[in-house]
């Protein structure tokens, strides 16, 4: 069995980028569940389904062949074959997959690959509700946060950064959008683990919150 360790969290609070430094520190698997949601929804724009639809959704999903490759210590996500890393971090995904992530059927298709992803290898993996319900018995849970201005900017710095103009109070608007969206869904809702461990990153480096994770998994690791 792999030792497992679950960040959860609203969007933009750096789980990804911390879940990387962590893994790479310890020598685990990076697992971004995060990255096959936006797969999955880019999949579904595609295929011009309407997120509202529910029957559709859960038509089409299963159309949709999502897997996770490593190459050159980079994590690559496949859909159907095609390496679509540079067309999941889009405004227009994200959105998408906030509401096409509380289709039970899609949340059950990609739930089974994450799990067996973790079964036998020792990972740390990120999204909205790994330590609740995608790895209830990982061995360290945390859940991080920081407030939602310093998310925006945050993501403002991503989109000037790839030369796109930002709105740093329509993106703040919208974060806090999906937070309710993401915390009120019927189908496993942003929460944090009863035994996970909170961190806010408002006003930490990516270090500081970093070795805070690895000495909390230093002191069950055995």
């Amino acid at each position: 069995m792999g030792f497992k360790v679950a960040i959860d969290g609203p969007a933009g609070a750096g789980k990804s980028t911390i879940a990387k430094t962590v893994a790479k520190k310890l020598g685990f698997i990076y697992v971004d569940t995060g990255a096959m949601y936006r797969a999955m929804a880019l999949f579904l724009m595609r295929e011009r389904v309407d997120a509202g639809n529910k029957e559709a959704v859960e038509r089409k999903c299963a159309e949709a062949d999502i897997t996770i490759r490593y190459e050159d210590d980079e994590q690559v996500v496949y859909l159907n074959g095609e390496n679509v890393n540079g067309l999941i971090r889009t405004e227009q995904v994200s959105n998408m997959a906030s509401q096409t992530s509380k289709n039970v059927t899609v949340r059950e298709k990609l739930v089974s690959l994450q799990q067996k992803l973790a079964k036998d290898t020792d990972v740390v993996m990120d999204g909205r509700d790994i330590g609740t319900c995608v790895l209830p018995d990982a061995e360290v849970k945390v859940f991080l946060t920081a407030n939602s201005r310093v998310r925006a900017e945050r993501r403002c710095k991503e989109l000037t950064a790839k030369g796109e103009a930002c709105d740093i109070d329509a993106i703040e608007k919208d974060i806090i959008k999906r937070d309710h969206q993401d915390m009120t869904r019927e189908v496993s809702p942003l929460l944090p683990a009863d035994d996970a461990f909170f961190i806010d990153s408002s006003y930490m480096t990516i270090e500081q919150v970093a070795e805070e994770i690895l000495g909390k998994v230093k002191s069950v690791w055995k």
